[in-house]
């Protein structure tokens, strides 16, 4: 893929800081909007999360409308039907998600039918099949991780058929994403992780696949580095709010990063462990995310060096010979990964989830060879490959 020509596409205003959620009200105003569904789930309404997004709300006199709570883990057509019923009943005129990604991709589709009207979702399917801007949106994600804040798609499930139907456009992007560390300091400590893992595989794809560039090597970047500097304190001090707030960033400047540069392999095979074992995205993506950077050393050993700075330090960056870098890189990638079990149980390799067989590899590689992340991948592969992937991240 040439590197003589690329697009670069966030519009997504940012608002962070510790009280980032007291400039919701001003957000909506400018916007025209006044009366908001909030959307979220069950588990972010019992961590008490909406209560303060609610609170922040009320300081700036905006009224509060009925909160749709009901977003299942995964996305579906009945949740986003029952919630455009919510906003239209309420005669709402804007939407806030506070969530992680089911509620960010719910919101999302639920904007599509606010906006466009009617209940035919499936018609706006696929890619650009949106032509205007959408109802006003802010998001508030409660993990850091999926970047959905700051991406254009969304994945609804058909229950009828099964299957997941992407949504993909600018206009799905959200007007603002708020990020605020009183919304993930009550994250437990191994969704802290495996989301954090996420985001750190976003950026290392985006900075190593083939549509990487100097604009989404930057959020990759500063991605990496948070990443590496806060996790574990993190997990070692949950109420540090400056630490989660930085791993907040992280997760939305990855989600920027990769939205213009892709991912890889990575994501390709996950995706597959995710549908086939039920295993959390995140885990998923910090168990294979070495052995794929290994596997694409041939191609990309100068990228994966160049990310032992962010991950280490200047000091050890220009201690190392710049042949070991990129295998000192991955290695602590591996350290990350491997205190962050030893603080909260993370799983290290496939077997330690407990959800998968070793007689599932075979499928998973096969399935993984249609995920169109795979294009994006700098080195192919083919089945035997990623069965060698698979089978090396399982012990």
């Amino acid at each position: 893929m040439s590197q003589d020509f690329f697009e670069f596409f966030c519009p997504v205003k940012i608002v962070s800081g510790h009280k980032a959620l007291e400039h919701i009200p001003f957000e909506l105003e400018v916007r025209g909007a006044a009366r908001p569904l909030l959307i979220s789930d069950a588990g972010v309404v019992g961590a008490g999360l909406v209560d303060t997004v609610s609170r922040a709300l009320n300081a700036g006199a905006v009224v509060v409308r009925p909160l749709f709570d009901a977003v299942p883990p995964d996305s579906s057509m009945a949740s986003v039907r029952a919630a455009v019923t919510a906003y239209r009943n309420e005669d709402c005129d804007s939407i806030i998600a506070i969530g992680g990604g089911s509620v960010m991709d719910t919101a999302k589709a639920v904007n599509i039918l606010a906006t466009e009207g009617g209940e035919d979702l499936p018609r706006f399917a696929g890619a650009n099949n949106l032509n205007r801007p959408l109802k006003p949106f802010i998001a508030i994600p409660t993990t850091a991780g999926t970047g959905s804040e700051v991406t254009s798609v969304s994945i609804i499930k058909d229950e009828q058929s099964g299957t997941k139907m992407p949504f993909m456009s600018q206009f799905l992007l959200p007007d603002v994403a708020v990020l605020d560390p009183r919304t993930t300091l009550k994250l437990p400590a191994m969704i802290t992780a495996a989301t954090a893992l996420d985001a750190l595989t976003h950026a290392c794809e985006a900075f190593t696949c083939l549509a990487k560039n100097p604009l989404s090597d930057a959020y990759a970047s500063a991605a990496i580095k948070r990443v590496a500097q806060s996790l574990i304190p993190v997990l070692d001090t949950p109420e540090d709010a400056s630490g989660r707030l930085d791993l907040a960033l992280a997760a939305t400047m990855a989600g920027i990063a990769f939205s213009n540069s892709m991912v890889g392999l990575v994501h390709a095979l996950g995706h597959n462990v995710g549908a086939v074992a039920g295993v959390h995205h995140g885990v998923c993506m910090g168990i294979l995310l070495p052995h794929v950077l290994q596997y694409n050393l041939a191609a990309r050993q100068q990228e994966i060096g160049e990310m032992l700075l962010y991950l280490s330090g200047p000091d050890t960056y220009a201690n190392t010979p710049p042949a070991e870098r990129a295998s000192l890189a991955i290695s602590r990638i591996k350290q990350i990964k491997n205190e962050a079990h030893a603080r909260c149980g993370l799983p290290r390799n496939l077997a330690e989830t407990g959800k998968l067989k070793k007689d599932d590899l075979p499928r998973i590689a096969t399935m993984s060879l249609d995920d169109g992340s795979i294009i994006f991948n700098p080195v192919e592969a083919g089945y035997e490959d990623a069965l060698a992937i698979l089978e090396r991240a399982w012990a």
